[in-house]
């Protein structure tokens, strides 16, 4: 039977023979290799002597410690969902489990579906890692694919099938990697150990498999500064009414960055225009093209107002950041989605409480849910 060692595809109907050779057309966007190229893939260079070493500028908090020596117990043996909420220092409770892997000589590989936080992350692992080679692959960076430690977009993992003896795969349930079977079957492809999966919205996929008895499911509640996650304040009202809602809140936070969250690109650029008429603000969508430009320069500005789509729901840190969804009901926003756009506030050590504000336009179960899984994880600490 036929089998592509890249996606793992084993039906027929996917299977072509050209003049060369079979190939599978269910991964080839990523390129067309025959089957017997793909077995032959070339092996990594050997891991560099003390890169397993690591300093972190702050120590682990107590619940952030039993987290992290649970990963590094089970991950020998399984795979393991680590299921905490955003800014609970998810990067830093692997470190153990990472250098574990780089002193038995086995390959790691950090994998992100967003370009971006590659590109931040690897910066982050170098500090940590200052004797390893940290290798960034994503779009315009694939000059270089091999280090210690690899930290790449999950489209960059066809490079490397069973290549990695640990793969951790950050926000697993998040766009593009969500739902895509083509690219879960390269990550399942590109490891010969164990997976972690770092999220704090796992989706039905991921609990599934806890629920099988597959995978590990450890849980952490407690954001390191030790402050309660900001629970969302509803205001529902017709949207002529809302939008004065918005403009007040813009002011009462003026002294805070506000990150404005809307459901359309075009009510990201009618905000943007009308808001920019009053004050300067930055607007980030998926047709932005300058968009690494627009989040560097909003992350130099102090009290800067940013109108985005879902694009920056995860991965960007901004301190002090002050949170608005506008019609937080609109059907383009899912409860994860909503979660992780809440989860921006409130994550500074110097602001730990923060503001979120959904608008709606009318009530719905969706947003009420999303307020009361934040209002449980604040009273269950760690599972």
């Amino acid at each position: 039977m036929m089998k592509c060692p890249r996606c793992g595809n084993a039906r027929k109907s996917y299977f072509y023979k050209g003049s060369h050779g079979y190939y599978c057309r269910r991964c080839i966007g990523f390129g067309r290799l025959l089957l017997e190229e793909e077995e032959m893939a070339g092996k990594l260079e050997d891991i560099h002597a003390d890169c397993s070493e690591y300093t972190m500028q702050y120590p682990l908090t107590k619940f952030q410690e039993v987290v992290s020596k649970e990963c590094q117990m089970y991950i020998r043996t399984q795979d393991v969902l680590l299921e905490c909420v955003c800014g609970a220092g998810k990067t830093e409770m692997v470190l153990a489990s990472i250098a574990d892997a780089l002193n038995e000589n086995r390959k790691v590989c950090f994998a992100i579906a967003r370009r971006q936080v590659v590109l931040e992350l690897s910066e982050r692992l170098q500090i940590y890692f200052k004797k390893a080679k940290i290798v960034a692959v994503c779009g315009g960076h694939t000059d270089v694919l091999d280090g210690d430690l690899i930290v790449c977009t999950t489209h960059q993992l066809y490079r490397y099938q069973g290549q990695f003896s640990l793969l951790i795969l950050d926000e697993p349930d998040a766009f593009p990697y969500r739902g895509d079977e083509v690219l879960h079957g390269i990550a399942q492809h590109a490891c010969i150990g164990h997976a972690i999966y770092l999220t704090a919205t796992p989706d039905s996929y991921l609990l599934s498999k806890v629920r099988e008895g597959t995978m590990r499911h450890i849980v952490l509640n407690k954001r390191p500064h030790g402050h309660d996650l900001p629970v969302p304040r509803l205001f529902i009202y017709p949207s002529i009414i809302l939008f004065y809602v918005l403009l007040r809140w813009i002011n009462e936070h003026a002294c805070n960055p506000r990150i404005i969250f809307v459901p359309t690109i075009k009510t990201a650029k009618r905000f943007g225009y009308i808001i920019g008429t009053l004050m300067k603000c930055y607007v980030c969508t998926s047709e932005s093209e300058n968009r690494d430009t627009i989040i560097h320069e909003f992350k130099q500005e102090t009290n800067g107002i940013m109108i985005a789509t879902t694009v920056l729901e995860r991965g960007v840190t901004i301190p002090k950041a002050d949170i608005c969804v506008w019609h937080a009901n609109h059907s383009v926003f899912d409860e994860a989605g909503l979660i992780q756009m809440a989860g921006r506030a409130g994550r500074s050590f110097t602001s730990p409480e923060g503001d979120v504000l959904f608008l709606c336009s009318e009530k719905t179960e969706l947003v009420q849910l999303c307020k009361e899984k934040i209002e449980r994880a604040n009273h269950v600490c760690i599972v």
